[in-house]
């Protein structure tokens, strides 16, 4: 099956089982907006819960706080955001639709890689086991053809970006013959800068009101509060700030289900450092962070790094962490060595001291800052992706299953009587009070115990019991795998310890 087709499949299913759906739906919904159904909620939250817990309590140097969506207006001047955040937009003519460039390009680069796997795929199959890979790659002549136009571009697309040089990105768009995907034409406009800021107004009068913004990030909000975090709670260096919180971009080419949305959510973390050991901790935190995501246990294979070439204006070194999408690898995380630019800014604009003083030394500075910064949407759509299964069984039939992490399922296990009478209801009512104090359960008696294993499976719970007539004999149960399927019968007063050792976000924790 194509991936797109697999990535159709996920989207339904997220709408179908309650985890999004289109925000605003019976109105036929709002671009680039979702909504987090009863199933979603639950897993986003379980996300939310890893990385905090992950930050916070394994981490005694690192604190978190909530600030404020609305800020003051001159933090935005201060941060660049009022100049410097925009995306170069080209529309085209024939279509009327508009695109980002620099995305319009990304996909073009991307396609000569596709054309180099192709390469590489009929060769697999043409030699079999004895193709050497790396050989192929070196020597042959369409695989070099088409790495060389890639390179090109790469470097072409490279400086142009690092120059700010619009004209130059529309001619490569025009040079690599790129089309509208609508139109099918070549009709480009000039590209223009388009700033992605939300702004409304604040005052109870047009008269006496002040513009602000929508936060289109929530570090800023990290940065203004770091010196009220390290006074009050007497941190020393070096510490972090922890925060979860909505952002809001103005995205013109929002598209990928959750991928890119206008109103999205944001984990990050800001550990502020001393000057000169930037290098050190970046490395770090590039290695911790990609051993928290390898804990969900979705394969090395499906992660990579990504050095930044263009550096934001305040960064000194930047990589993502890509996962594997149906779409290709697309980031999910990014780590970038931030220097002390943001807090010179703010206290540049602000006109107040915001240093820190050191007591060892006695000397006062500007900290410098790793910044690590994961969306929590796009975090939740790589968990999905990585899940989702169409299962072929032994019997023929086929079972659509969610392999999520046990500690991230919404529902943690699903409760099921064999047969709603004599009693059986009952025990199953009475095991589900008993285990709801410490995890979701879902209770379920409606269908044949098949349906109703496929169910669970479709959401993503990792053990089902079926409470039968032997569980009212000698109090035991069977207890499903989801993965496996296979089953083993245990006492009920047992199921507190066999599951909650298996489910909890603490589980995961110990492993990191």
């Amino acid at each position: 099956m194509a991936q797109e087709d697999v990535f159709k499949k996920i989207v339904a299913h997220c709408k179908e089982y309650g985890f999004v759906f289109p925000s605003s739906d019976i109105y036929d919904g709002l671009g680039a907006v979702y909504d987090y159904g009863q199933m979603g909620v639950e897993l986003k939250n379980n996300i939310k819960q890893y990385w905090w817990q992950s930050m916070v309590l394994l981490h005694d140097n690192i604190v978190g706080i909530d600030s404020s969506i609305f800020m003051h207006p001159t933090i935005w001047k201060a941060s660049g955001h009022v100049d410097a955040f925009n995306d170069p937009l080209i529309d085209n003519r024939d279509s009327k639709k508009r695109y980002r460039a620099d995305v319009l390009i990304e996909d073009q680069i991307a396609k000569y890689d596709e054309k180099i796997q192709k390469e590489v795929e009929k060769a697999r199959k043409r030699f079999g086991d004895s193709f050497d890979e790396a050989q192929y790659l070196a020597t042959s002549k369409n695989v070099l053809e088409h790495a060389a136009k890639r390179d090109e571009l790469h470097e072409r697309y490279k400086k142009a970006m690092n120059d700010g040089n619009l004209e130059e990105l529309r001619q490569i768009i025009l040079d690599e013959g790129i089309v509208c995907p609508i139109s099918g034409t070549k009709n480009w406009t000039d590209v223009r800068q388009f700033n992605l800021m939300f702004s409304t107004e604040m005052g109870s009068t047009s008269d006496g009101s002040m513009k602000v913004y929508l936060r289109p990030e929530t570090a800023q909000g990290i940065f203004v509060n770091y010196l009220n975090v390290q006074k009050t709670g007497r941190m020393k260096l070096p510490f972090g700030i922890a925060q979860i919180g909505k952002a809001f971009r103005n995205e013109i080419v929002a598209r990928q289900f959750i991928f890119r949305m206008r109103e999205f959510e944001q984990m990050e973390m800001q550990f502020f450092i001393k000057p000169g050991t930037d290098m050190d901790w970046f490395k770090q935190w590039k290695a911790t962070r990609l051993k928290w995501h390898l804990a969900l246990g979705f394969g090395e294979q499906n992660y990579r790094y990504h050095d930044h070439e263009k550096l934001a204006h305040y960064a000194a070194a930047a990589t993502d962490i890509e996962f594997l999408m149906p779409f290709g690898f697309k980031e999910v995380e990014g780590i970038h060595s931030r220097t002390n630019w943001d807090l010179s800014q703010h206290e540049k604009y602000s006109g107040k001291s915001i240093k820190y003083f050191d007591p060892e030394s006695g000397e006062s500075f500007t900290p410098h800052v790793i910044e690590t910064s994961i969306g929590v949407d796009r975090m939740f759509l790589s968990v999905m992706c990585a899940s989702y299964e169409e299962q072929q069984l032994e019997n023929g039939e086929t079972r659509t299953v969610l392999h999520l992490p046990a500690a991230l399922a919404p529902v943690k296990l699903g409760i099921l009587p064999l047969v709603k009478k004599d009693g059986l209801p009952e025990l199953a009512r009475q095991i589900q009070n008993d285990l709801k104090f410490h995890f979701n359960c879902q209770y379920d008696e409606k269908d044949t115990i098949g349906k109703r294993y496929r169910r669970q499976d479709a959401i993503g719970t990792p053990y089902c019991i079926t409470v039968d007539y032997q569980s009212l004999e000698d109090g035991t149960v069977t207890l499903r795998n989801r993965d496996t399927m296979e089953q083993e019968r245990v006492a009920i007063k047992e199921l507190n310890n066999i599951i909650a050792d298996k489910v909890t976000i603490t589980s995961l924790l110990k492993t990191l």
